[in-house]
C-alpha cells in the first residue's frame, strides 16, 4: 500500500509538481514561517522580560504569564501544525482541480483561528490545561478551521476517484483510513480543552507516567514511519528494513497496552524500563529512512533531523529515571528537553519535509548560515537550561533571585533566541520567493541557492 501523492515519474523522482508549486502550498509554507517568526519573536520577549522584571510594567495586562501561553501554542498550532496540512494537501492532491481553489482559503482559516486564540489568551481566558488552552469562540473556532479542512480533503479524495487519477485498492483505502482518523481529530480536540478530563498523572511529580509518555511517543513513531508514504517511494531492496520496523511499533504498542493507564510512580521500574524500550529506535529510525528515495535539497535536514531525534530519545528516558526526574521536575531543565523536541527534532522533521514537497524550490531552507544559527542555536539553549535546571534542583532559588551566575545564563539564553529569530526571518524572508525562476530571484538569492541533484 502507498499512499503517495498523486504523481508523475518526474515528480517522484525529485519531490516536486511538474506544475510547480500550488497557491495552497505557496500558503501553507509563509503562514507557517510567519507564525515561526511571530513565535520566536514573543520567546525573545519572554527572555527579556527574565532579565529586566521591570519591562512587565510596560505591558499591562499582557505579562509574561499571558505571553508564554500565546508562545507555545503559536509555535504547536502554527509552525508546528501548517506543515502538516501541506503534506495532506499533497497526497489528497487538493493542488489541482475545483478544490486547489478553496487551499488558500482553508489555510486563512486556520490563521485567523490563532489569531482569535492568541487574543483569548492575551486577555486571560484559558481551559487551565497546558498546550490545550483553547476556551471560548476559539475553542469552538479552531475545531471549525480543521473540519474545514477535512471537508477539502475529502472532496479532493472524490475528485481524483472521479478523474481516475488514483489507481490500486490499497492506495485508495489508506486515504479513505486517514480520513477516518483525521476526522476525530476537531471533535477530540474540543472534549480534551474541557478543564474536567485529566489523564493519568506521576503522584511523586504531578507529571504523566511512564505509560502515557511511552504511549505518546509511540504515536510520534507511527507518524515518522507513515510520513515517507506520502512523500516519496520505497527502495524495493529495503524492504525487510520497513517490515522489521512495523512490527517492532507493533510490539511496543501491545507493551503499552500492558501496562495500563493507572496513576503510577517513575519509581517503579515497569515504568522507567517500558519507556527505555524506545531506545530500539535510534538504529531502527535512520534504516528505515534509508529504505526511502528522497530528493538531494533535503540530505542536510534529513540529518539534522535524525540527530535531534537520537538526542530526544535518549535525554527524555534519562530525564524520567528515578532521581533525575525529582531533580529536574519544574526547573528549567524540563524547558531545555521540551525545546530540544520542538525546536530541534519537530522543526528539522518538518523543513525536511517542506523541502520535498517544495523539490527544487526548497532551497529557501538551505541557506548555511539559516541552518547553524538555528540547531547551534537551539543546542546552546537545551544545554544552557540543563545546567540551570540541574543547579535549580539543588537551589529552588536559583532562577528567581538575582545573581552573576543566573544572570549570565538568562543573558545568553537570550542570544540563543535571536539566533533562531533571526534564522527563521531570513526563511520567511526567501518564501516570498517561492516558484520563481532563478533569473528572477534578487541576485543575494541566486548565489545562497544549492545546486541539487536529482535524487539522493
Amino acid at each position: 500500500m502507498s499512499l503517495a501523492p498523486l504523481e508523475s515519474p518526474k515528480r517522484a523522482e525529485i519531490g516536486m509538481s511538474p506544475r510547480g508549486i500550488s497557491p495552497g502550498m505557496r500558503a501553507v509554507v509563509r503562514h507557517s514561517l510567519f507564525w515561526l517568526v511571530v513565535g520566536n519573536s514573543i520567546g525573545v520577549l519572554l527572555a527579556t522580560l527574565l532579565l529586566v522584571p521591570g519591562v512587565n510594567l510596560w505591558l499591562g495586562e499582557w505579562t509574561y504569564g499571558r505571553w508564554i501561553m500565546v508562545h507555545m501554542n503559536l509555535l504547536l498550532y502554527g509552525w508546528c501544525s501548517l506543515p502538516m496540512v501541506g503534506f495532506l494537501f499533497c497526497v489528497y492532491g487538493v493542488d489541482r482541480g475545483a478544490a486547489a481553489g478553496w487551499a488558500r482559503p482553508v489555510v486563512w482559516a486556520w490563521s485567523v483561528a490563532l489569531g482569535l486564540g492568541s487574543f483569548s489568551w492575551l486577555s486571560g481566558h484559558s481551559s487551565g490545561k497546558l498546550l490545550l488552552d483553547w476556551s471560548g469562540i476559539a475553542r469552538i473556532y479552531f475545531p471549525l478551521a480543521m473540519t474545514a479542512l477535512w471537508v477539502l480533503l475529502a472532496v479532493a479524495m472524490i475528485r481524483s476517484w472521479k478523474m481516475r487519477e488514483l489507481h490500486g485498492w490499497g492506495a485508495r483505502a489508506g486515504r479513505v483510513a486517514g480520513l477516518v482518523l483525521l476526522a476525530a481529530v476537531p471533535p477530540l480536540i474540543f472534549i480534551a480543552s474541557s478543564p474536567g478530563i485529566h489523564p493519568a498523572f506521576d503522584p511523586d511529580t504531578g507529571g504523566p507516567t511512564g505509560a502515557s509518555q511511552l504511549e505518546s511517543s509511540l504515536v510520534v513513531v507511527a507518524i515518522l514511519l507513515a510520513l515517507p508514504y506520502g512523500l516519496t517511494r520505497q527502495k524495493q531492496p529495503r524492504r525487510w528494513t520497513v517490515i522489521a520496523s512495523w512490527v517492532v511499533l507493533l510490539a511496543e504498542f501491545a507493551l503499552c497496552a500492558a501496562l495500563g493507564r493507572t496513576d503510577v510512580s517513575h519509581h517503579r521500574p515497569a515504568q522507567f524500563l517500558s519507556l527505555g524500550s524506545l531506545l530500539v529506535w535510534l538504529p531502527l529510525t535512520p534504516v528505515y529512512y534509508a529504505a526511502f528515495e528522497w530528493h538531494a535539497a533535503t540530505r542536510r535536514w534529513r540529518n539534522a533531523f535524525l540527530c535531534w531525534w537520537g538526542l530526544l530519545v535518549v535525554s527524555g528516558w534519562v530525564l524520567f529515571l528515578p532521581g533525575v526526574l525529582d531533580r529536574f521536575k519544574f526547573t528549567d531543565g524540563l524547558v531545555g528537553h521540551s525545546l530540544t523536541a520542538e525546536a530541534g527534532f519537530v522543526t528539522a522533521l518538518l523543513i525536511f519535509t517542506m523541502i520535498q514537497l517544495l523539490g527544487d524550490d526548497g532551497w529557501i531552507f538551505n541557506g548555511s548560515r539559516a541552518f547553524y544559527a538555528w540547531n547551534f542555536g537551539v543546542l546552546a539553549y537545551v544545554a544552557l537550561m540543563t545546567i540551570a535546571g540541574w543547579i535549580e534542583g539543588a537551589d529552588p532559588t536559583f532562577t528567581i533571585v538575582p545573581g552573576l551566575a543566573r544572570e549570565s545564563i538568562y543573558l545568553l539564553r537570550l542570544f540563543t533566541g535571536v539566533a533562531m529569530l533571526t534564522a527563521s526571518v531570513h526563511w520567511l524572508r526567501d518564501a516570498r520567493h517561492l516558484g520563481r525562476e532563478a533569473q528572477s530571484r534578487p541576485a543575494f538569492l541566486i548565489t545562497s541557492a544549492p545546486v541539487l541533484e536529482k535524487t539522493a
